[in-house]
């Protein structure tokens, strides 16, 4: 039985007993079913049809069909009358419900048309098959040049490592947001650039001499230093996540190198292996903790882990807070890309920009502490709703064109030949799940420092070697 049949079947039975118990009002019922339709048109389109890999088309379908289709229909099947609330603490209302289906239709509809366009556009284009050269001069010293940078991070850090291995990844923390940024998104990404280059000097140098078993010894260090950087007790699952499956795709690429074996990989990690790993990565305890205790993963497996509870949990809050976006338009009107600005200069410090605006899930979050019984105000904002707050249905539109633009555009990275244009195309091909659930600022901030770490700073090396 071919892969494609497999996917397919798993995804049709999945939707049909989605819909078999989906008891909602005939237009709630109609309104997803039409969005379900487009999503399973792009669907079979990039299973069946779509001859390039496209890793992003993937990512984009996955997170529509669970955070936009089968996330909402567990949390209103699961509602009764005395909690009629999604899990934002957004109240139940079919108008609601049927707004955030129109914009989500308006922004996949656009989003397919766009990315057809570019499609046809970018990657027929002579221009876009020009492949860029490796690093053909130096590579040793480039990556004892970031051997030495990572030894320099971690004994500078080292205090700074242990004591965020030993504390629960939820525990808050008073560190400003732009020293956390460079820390954990910049310089803690470094390895990943070592293990990139490492990996491809070994390949391409298919023999042993004494420069391939030095580096061999250095692309175990870079992995050292990497689990060392980042690991289930120091990080979330939305940098974890990218990071070793993109790893996968760079060690073993035939594994994920189609899109229907992408496709079933990212359909059972988002169905099955990320809620279940909630377990680890949602603990509220700390390393010691644990080890003192070890029932307590038990009772997080019982609060995180079971996959129905994990849709109908905090996780799986991107459809509601579409609905809370639209409400907060209603009442206090659309901000006109300030929230946009706050997006693009993320990383001007608070202190010294007083008035920058709050990222757009933490401003909703402080509109539904204020209104609802909520009491947790940092949400995430999906992509279609950080459109509609800006700009209205324009704003939707301009969102869905750019993300169209930019998927084109690394699908021509991950089709040249330079490595870390590759990897960092991939990663974000896993990190686009991220982004899309939001909030945006986020999303972005948490890709520019792994991009200039892994792409740009070995790049930076090589001229200043030369």
């Amino acid at each position: 039985m071919k892969l494609k049949t497999i996917v397919t079947f798993l995804y049709l039975c999945i939707s049909l007993i989605a819909f078999l118990s989906f008891d909602t009002t005939p237009i709630v019922w109609g309104s997803f079913f039409v969005n379900f339709l487009l999503i399973t048109a792009i669907a079979y389109y990039h299973l069946n049809i779509e001859r390039v890999f496209s890793p992003f088309l993937t990512s984009f379908v996955v997170f529509n069909y669970l955070f936009f289709f089968l996330a909402p229909i567990f949390q209103i099947s699961s509602m009764d009358y005395l909690n009629f609330r999604f899990p934002n603490d957004f109240a139940y209302s079919d108008s609601s419900i049927i707004v955030a289906n129109v914009l989500i239709l308006v922004f996949n509809l656009v989003f397919i048309l766009s990315y057809l366009f570019f499609k046809e556009n970018k990657l027929d284009n002579k221009d876009s098959q020009s492949f860029e050269p490796n690093f053909k001069q130096n590579i040793p010293l480039v990556i004892l040049a970031l051997l030495v940078i990572c030894f320099f991070i971690a004994f500078l850090n080292y205090e700074y490592l242990l004591n965020d291995i030993s504390n629960s990844v939820y525990v808050a923390n008073d560190e400003p947001t732009s020293s956390l940024l460079l820390k954990k998104k910049f310089l803690f990404f470094t390895p990943l650039a070592g293990i990139v280059i490492s990996l491809k000097y070994l390949q391409i140098r298919n023999k042993t001499n004494r420069n391939t078993v030095f580096i061999f010894f250095f692309l175990i260090a870079f992995l050292v230093f990497l689990v060392f950087f980042k690991n289930i007790f120091t990080e979330k699952r939305n940098t974890l996540g990218p990071i070793y499956i993109a790893l996968i795709y760079l060690f073993y690429p035939k594994l994920l190198n189609s899109n229907a074996k992408f496709f079933l990989f990212m359909f059972l990690a988002m169905v099955v292996i990320f809620p279940l790993a909630s377990t680890l990565t949602h603990i509220d305890a700390s390393l010691e903790q644990i080890f003192a205790e070890p029932r307590l993963i038990y009772d997080s497996f019982l609060r995180f882990g079971s996959i129905s509870g994990a849709f109908e949990s905090l996780h799986y809050d991107a459809f509601a807070n579409i609905m809370a976006t639209v409400e907060y338009v209603k009442l206090y009107g659309l901000s006109w890309g300030y929230q946009l600005l706050g997006v693009c200069l993320f990383f001007i410090p608070r202190s010294l920009w007083t008035t920058k605006p709050l990222s757009t899930g933490e401003l909703i979050g402080n509109y539904l502490f204020d209104t609802t019984p909520r009491n947790f105000t940092n949400l995430s904002n999906p992509i279609v709703s950080e459109g509609f707050i800006n700009f209205g249905f324009i704003g939707i539109v301009a969102l869905a064109i750019l993300l169209a633009f930019f998927m084109i555009k690394f699908i021509v990275w991950l089709k040249t030949n330079d490595c870390l244009k590759q990897f960092i195309a991939f990663y974000f091909a896993v990190h686009l799940m991220f982004l899309l659930r939001g909030d945006l600022t986020n999303g972005f901030s948490y890709f520019i420092g792994p991009l200039v770490s892994i792409v740009l700073l070995p790049k930076l090396l090589t001229r200043v070697i030369k």
